[in-house]
This record gives structure tokens, C-alpha cells and sequence, in this order.
């Protein structure tokens, strides 16, 4: 092996400069650091539920002064960090930094929509694992007197909210490729407004429900699928409207034509995809529980 291959190999163990697909062969450390803070999301999560324990001998951790409630805190603000930079690091180093040199649309657009396609995957398996659940206690008799109104006007309204940001993202998505670059700047931050209202509407739900009519995660089987599922679909709204933001920052700087837009494609499935979610979401939670 020659000093230069040697050079080249060993540059393969550290995170990469430059993420796939402008190497195939080098190694990054973002899809790990992305993954990491996602999973800490989670036990930050289940430490908040656990603090909510009545039994104070649960609250604390080796019987110190640090409640879970203090370590659930610093669990989720660190996840939430974690899982920011490493998208960061991830989208940068795999879009931006080559945009300009023509790296990601000459070397692997086809294989960044089919990798999508796979994370998509794994998707549905994640919230099909949440319908089982529910699925699985809905079969059994339930009363739904202790239950809040869930299909109001609230949800009534996010709904076509959320609906109609697929649409202006689709025809953001056509004027670009047809070379309508300010209409595709425009539809797509209405797109990102509508994706924000949304986000800011399921919060205000979850106020009431929970302030006002009592219904919290710890009320029963049927509350906690509730939750987990519309809490789950909600983080991926909000990871949506966070790569929304980046794709609308990047055409404010002009880094979209009608021939190299792999980063808009991707995005727009993503997003098609957490719309079709709400919707089956919608059916199965606020109008299957009054049925």
C-alpha cells in the first residue's frame, strides 16, 4: 500500500470532512450524533413521566437531593442539542458545503431520495408500533365519558392547516422546476408558516387538555397512546419545519435551480409524509375514540 493510500485509509476513521454521498467510502460521525441525541429524547421522556411519580422514593436518584424532575431537565436539554447539531453537521456537511462545487446533485441524487425512501421506512414502522398499541386497548370496552371533546374545531382547523402546507409545497416544488424561482421562494415559506402555525396549534391543545380538562398522559391506556403518538408525530413536524427552514434559507441564497434541487425533493417526502401520518393519526385518535 502506497503512503498516499495509507494517508487516504486512515482518514476513513475520523469523522469526515465532506459526509456521503461526495465519498462513499468515508466515515461521519453525524448520522451517529444525530441518532444518539434522538434516542436521549426518549429517556429524557421517561424520566419526566417517572418524576411524576407519587412515591417519593422513585423521585430521586440513589436516594441524593437530584430529583428526576432536575435530571429529566438536563436529560432533554441535552438530547434536544445533541439531535440539533448533529442534523446541523449532517445536512451541512452533505448539502451546503458542496452545493457550489456541484458535489451532491452530480454524485448522488438518486441515492439521497432512495435513502429517504428507507427512513421513510423505518417511519412507519416506528408509528406502526404506536397504532398496534392502540389498536390493541381500542379493541377492548372503553367509556368515553372521562374524555375531553377531541374532535373540535381545534383539530378541525390544524388539519386543513397542515393539508394545505402540502399543497403550497408541492407548487413550490413545480415553480422551481420550472424555473419560477421567486414563486418557489414565496409557496415554500408560506409552506414553513403554515408548518409553524400548526406546531403552535397542537400546543395550544395539548394546554387545554391538560389544564383545563384534566386529560394528562397518566389518565388511563387511551391517554398515553394519545400522547405518544400526536407527541411523536409532533417532534417530526417540528424536525420538518426545521429542515423547511434550512431549504428556505438556502433559496433566499439562491442555491436551487430547476436541475439541481435533491435537498427540495427530499424534504417535500418528508414532509408529504408526516401530513399523511396526521391524517390517519386524525381517523384513528379524535374520531376512532368517539366511535
Amino acid at each position: 500500500m502506497s503512503t498516499a493510500d495509507s494517508e487516504d485509509h486512515g482518514e476513513h476513521h475520523l469523522p469526515a470532512v465532506e459526509d456521503w454521498p461526495r465519498g462513499f467510502g468515508e466515515a461521519s460521525w453525524w448520522p451517529f450524533v444525530t441518532a444518539v441525541g434522538g434516542a436521549l429524547i426518549y429517556i429524557g421522556l421517561a424520566l419526566v413521566i417517572w418524576s411524576q411519580s407519587s412515591n417519593p422514593t422513585l423521585t430521586t436518584l440513589g436516594g441524593r437531593a437530584i430529583t428526576l424532575r432536575v435530571a429529566a431537565g438536563g436529560v432533554l436539554s441535552a438530547s434536544v442539542l445533541l439531535l440539533l447539531g448533529g442534523i446541523y453537521g449532517w445536512l451541512y456537511h452533505a448539502f451546503v458545503a458542496n452545493y457550489w462545487e456541484h458535489g451532491t446533485e452530480q454524485r448522488g441524487s438518486s441515492s439521497l431520495r432512495f435513502g429517504m425512501v428507507l427512513f421513510l421506512g423505518s417511519e412507519i414502522a416506528t408509528f406502526g408500533a404506536g397504532f398496534v398499541y392502540y389498536f390493541f386497548i381500542r379493541s377492548g370496552a372503553w367509556s368515553t365519558d372521562a374524555f375531553p371533546e377531541l374532535l373540535g374545531s381545534l383539530v378541525v382547523i390544524n388539519t386543513a392547516i397542515l393539508l394545505a402546507s402540502s399543497v403550497t409545497l408541492h407548487f413550490a416544488h413545480v415553480a422551481l422546476r420550472n424555473g419560477n424561482r421567486r414563486r418557489f421562494v414565496r409557496l415554500l415559506g408560506v409552506t414553513l408558516l403554515l408548518g409553524i402555525v400548526f406546531i403552535g396549534g397542537q400546543a395550544y391543545e395539548y394546554y387545554e387538555f391538560i389544564v383545563h380538562e384534566g386529560f394528562t398522559i397518566q389518565g388511563g391506556a387511551f391517554n398515553s397512546a394519545f400522547y405518544g403518538l400526536t407527541g411523536l408525530h409532533g417532534a417530526h413536524v417540528s424536525l420538518g419545519a426545521l429542515l423547511l427552514g434550512i431549504v428556505f434559507v438556502r433559496s433566499l441564497m439562491g442555491q436551487y435551480t430547476e436541475d439541481r434541487h435533491t435537498s427540495v425533493s427530499t424534504v417535500s417526502m418528508y414532509w408529504h409524509f408526516v401530513d399523511l401520518v396526521w391524517v390517519f393519526l386524525v381517523v384513528s385518535l379524535y374520531l376512532g375514540a368517539e366511535l
